[in-house]
């Protein structure tokens, strides 16, 4: 551990304490909205001061075991003793310098969740469909509730383009590496000579925005139309204008949101749609010079950029972004992401750490 990581480390935990004696204060506990920030900010901390006094302990143990070196009856056993300390403090280091990355607020939200059909035509529908299954799968493993918003089905199944909303704490965090195009390789339905087909589908991961004030939104630069939803829910979506469609004016930006009966919840959750897609915009501008260096793009935007390929001859499926190659397709496409999911997360933290390192 490098003597500027290990005074950061020092410093989170200096606050860790002194937030500990604040949130005992009366003023504190009057204000709930302070309290809570606190509670939070305090319950963040709590990971990285264990892990340093762990890491403290550690280093003091093998000070003592290495000092019985010296002893020719004790030396067979602190030998084994050292190797394993010096593991253990090897684990903390990495774990201490993970929990010392800056967190992202966002990744304990709600996200959009936008697939849309890219180049291939009827089986660029079916292949966003496939993708928007194997997400919804993926989501109920974890335990996460999935509405879908607005649904253009394709002509022979699938969807031209689909966007729902996604539930469930840490719903960001796990889904923030899929945005972009992603490219399957496999003979359609259709095809009656064998021969394999490529197509594309874009997807796009939003996540909900929890302050209604991140974003300003004029009612002058809304056009806000109803329409009756189409779909499954009985009679009442065929005789009620509960559908809500809001066009943005100055960027042309539409969403649509049917899933709901009611016209009050679908235009929120409209609203809501509307703002994470423009807030996305504006980020994309933000880090757009950032991130040209850097291989996995999160909260770019750039949905043109191919992320990933699905081989259905072949049975793989390979990331571009990381050169990660698996032979686990089936299983993937019914919602079996974690590994992919894992790995873009630690390629992630390693970038994130060579240039926490290189500041230091």
């Amino acid at each position: 551990m490098t003597p500027s990581i290990r005074r950061k480390l020092e410093a989170l935990a200096e606050r860790h304490e002194e937030i500990g004696l604040l949130l005992s204060q009366p003023d504190v506990l009057a204000d709930n909205n302070r309290f809570r920030e606190l509670s939070r900010e305090y319950g963040q901390l709590e990971p990285v001061v264990t892990s340093l006094h762990a890491h403290d302990l550690a280093e003091r143990e093998l000070a003592e075991t290495r000092a019985m070196l010296d002893d020719p009856e004790m030396r067979d056993m602190a030998a084994d003793d050292i190797d394993r300390i010096e593991k253990q403090l090897t684990d903390l280091d990495a774990e201490l310098q993970v929990l010392l990355l800056p967190k992202d607020p966002r990744d304990e939200g709600n996200v959009f969740l936008e697939v849309r059909a890219g180049t291939g035509g009827d089986e660029a529908a079916l292949f966003a469909g496939d993708l928007f299954r194997m997400y919804a799968r993926y989501a109920e493993r974890q335990r996460w509730q999935v509405e879908i918003l607005s649904a253009s089905p394709g002509e022979h199944g699938g969807y031209k383009e689909v966007v729902a909303r996604v539930e469930g704490r840490g719903a960001y965090s796990r889904l923030k590496f899929e945005s972009g195009t992603h490219r399957v390789q496999r003979v359609p339905d259709t095809e009656s000579q064998g021969r394999i087909h490529t197509s594309a589908a874009t997807v796009a991961i939003l996540p909900e925005q929890d302050e209604i004030d991140d974003i300003e939104l004029r009612d002058a630069d809304l056009k806000v139309d109803t329409f009756r939803a189409s779909g499954a829910g009985g009679q009442h979506v065929n005789k009620t204008d509960s559908a809500i469609r809001i066009t943005h004016l100055p960027t042309g930006t539409v969403v649509e949101c049917q899933d709901e009966r009611s016209q009050h919840k679908n235009r929120a959750r409209a609203m809501s749609l509307l703002k994470a897609r423009l807030l996305d915009v504006e980020r994309s501008k933000q880090s757009a010079a950032q991130a040209e260096s850097r291989r996995l793009q999160v909260g770019s935007g750039d949905r043109s950029q191919r992320i990933r390929t699905y081989n259905f001859p072949q049975g793989r499926i390979t990331d571009h972004r990381i050169n990660l190659t698996i032979y686990q397709l089936a299983e993937t496409m019914q919602g079996d992401l974690d590994e992919l999911i894992d790995t873009l997360t630690r390629e992630y933290q390693a970038d994130e750490l060579r240039s926490l390192t290189a500041a230091s």
